[in-house]
């Protein structure tokens, strides 16, 4: 009964579209009772399904459709000495109740394809940028991914943490371009990220394997004929100390990314270097010392959230052209609410409403809001990160896992 209930009435959102085909049928009605001689509005019946099929699903647009022609037939033979229609008008009003029955039933197969590629692009992405627990590997953090085109809903942007036995480490970068061939360079070093990012104790090797992994996606691209196959990527790698260690420092690599800001009650810094590496996809055009650049190693605050931005928001732009002002938005809302940097939802958030304020609205690319901080210090947090480091004793010939039965890969 509620199946057959949605397939007339459409669903709850959609539900009040028979409202406008149903005061349309009743003032055409009551417009041509009211009306005596020749002039008769009777055929006007015939936009009644029109509309219904715009707004309805297929059974609400088949029932206004014989709803159009029962009350034509109804009104037209109500008077006996005044002018009728007769049968071309209602030849009219039939044909046109059957082509709006045909017309909601494409439009039906329309959107339940848009729908199945928006679930396609959703599923895509969600496989590639996986979901993060609320606090992991001893950070607390939060995001907002909002694409320039709402419909694909596919972009390339990045990011992800990735818990080690020797820190966690987290990723945000930006995939020159849009589209699948974007989301697919994103999930080659994402899936770099967290394979090298688990097992290499040294930040500047998970980097080369990184730029590595980029080089070779070239090198496919390249043989596989296709026209962006000299992508690049910007992208800023963070390394955070161990949890419940007492180290107040981080590590950073910059691919030609925009340094992060720290946050905190006290103000707003940037976290700049006095150099950083060209984006991936690009160290050929290096020097050779360049390309290995280790970490800058900058202090980090217990009270201090890391915020990550892609240049969705850098260069966002209003009406007059000026770019979004990110530092100076930053201080502001700080200066509001000092509380706001605890918060790594409230803080991207905060740094969402003001961009979308300062363009109207209008997204020129894809954006992403990446906030992380250091979570404070539990016995619940801290053993399961350091438990991860007795996959790093297992040798390579090993066969079962020491006290366990299952073949479970290892966590994250």
């Amino acid at each position: 009964m509620d199946r057959a209930l949605v397939v007339i009435l459409g669903r709850p959102r959609r539900r009040l579209g028979w409202l406008l085909p149903l005061a349309l049928l009743v003032v055409v009605c009551f417009a041509d009772w009211n009306t005596s001689g020749d002039f008769r509005v009777l055929s006007w019946l015939v936009v009644v399904p029109v509309v219904a099929a715009a707004l309805c699903p297929v059974g609400t647009t088949a029932l206004f459709a014989v709803a159009a022609v029962v009350a034509y037939a109804v009104v037209d033979q109500a008077w006996e000495h005044e002018f009728r229609a007769g049968l071309p008008d209602f030849i009219l009003v039939s044909t046109g109740g059957l082509l709006a029955v045909a017309a909601a039933w494409l439009r039906r197969r329309g959107e339940r394809r848009a729908l199945s590629v928006q679930n396609v692009a959703d599923t895509t992405r969600a496989t590639v940028i996986r979901p993060l627990p609320p606090s992991w590997g001893g950070l607390l953090h939060a995001h907002i991914y909002l694409p320039a085109d709402a419909e694909a809903r596919l972009g390339g942007d990045f990011y992800d943490i990735q818990p080690s036995p020797w820190g966690t480490r987290a990723l945000l970068g930006d995939v020159q371009g849009k589209g699948l061939g974007a989301v697919a360079v994103a999930a080659n070093l994402l899936g770099t990220f967290r394979e090298a990012g688990f097992h290499q104790p040294d930040l500047r090797v998970v980097a080369e394997r990184m730029e590595i992994r980029m080089e070779r996606n070239r090198l496919y691209e390249q043989a596989m004929g296709y026209k962006d196959g000299d992508r690049f990527a910007t992208a800023v790698l963070l390394d955070f100390p161990p949890p419940g260690s007492a180290d107040g420092y981080i590590d950073v690599i910059n691919f030609g990314h925009d340094p992060p800001f720290a946050v905190s009650a006290r103000g707003v810094r940037r976290l700049d270097a006095d150099s950083s590496r060209l984006p991936l996809g690009l160290s050929e055009l290096a020097a050779v010392s360049e390309r290995s650049a280790g970490p800058y190693r900058v202090p980090v605050a217990e009270d201090e959230t890391l915020l990550l931005t892609t240049d969705g928001v850098t260069e966002a732009r209003d009406r007059a052209g000026d770019f979004f002002p990110l530092a100076e938005a930053l201080e502001a809302a700080v200066a509001e609410d000092p509380q706001l940097a605890d918060s790594p939802y409230r803080l991207v958030r905060a740094v969402r409403d003001r961009m979308l304020r300062h363009v109207y609205g209008r997204l020129q690319d894809d954006t992403t809001i990446f906030a992380v901080r250091i979570a404070a210090p539990s016995a619940e947090s801290v053993p399961s990160v350091l438990s991860l480091t007795r996959w790093t004793e297992i040798s390579p010939s090993t066969t079962a896992l020491p006290g366990r039965q299952d073949s479970t890969e290892p966590p994250g």
